[in-house]
């Protein structure tokens, strides 16, 4: 599960960004321990926290004092959209930049990505 070429914090974030995607963890829902994190990881805890916080920084998690740490409101829709917009810059912008490289016009190239989804639909996600 932990990549040796990222920073273990920046998985223990996206893990959790990605539960919240995926509505294992609910908004107003409590969310593990970073005790719990360092054990499910084999990772020291103080890592985990730092995933945690970076969470907290952008206001996805929240504390409430002596209980735990929990999903703010507006969590999914915020991690939503910041992976869409790494989506586009990751994927997408080079996606154009090729295509132009090559003469494909943003009609073809709309084409061949329908092509593509109509390929693999109804074929599950890894």
């Amino acid at each position: 599960m932990i990549d040796d070429s990222r920073p273990i914090f920046q998985q223990v974030a996206e893990r959790i960004e990605g539960d919240i995607l995926d509505g294992v963890l609910q908004e107003e829902g409590q969310v593990p321990s970073t005790n719990e994190f360092a054990a499910f990881y084999r990772i020291n805890p103080a890592t985990a926290a730092k995933g945690v916080n970076l969470l907290v920084d952008e206001g996805l998690l929240y504390k409430r004092r002596g209980i735990g740490m929990f999903v703010a409101p507006g969590a999914r829709a915020a991690v939503l959209e910041k992976r869409r917009e790494q989506f586009y810059r990751q994927y997408v912008q080079p996606l154009a930049v090729e295509a132009r490289k090559l003469g494909i016009s943003p009609e073809e190239l709309t084409d061949l990505i329908h092509r593509s989804a109509a390929e693999h639909e109804g074929t599950p996600a890894p």
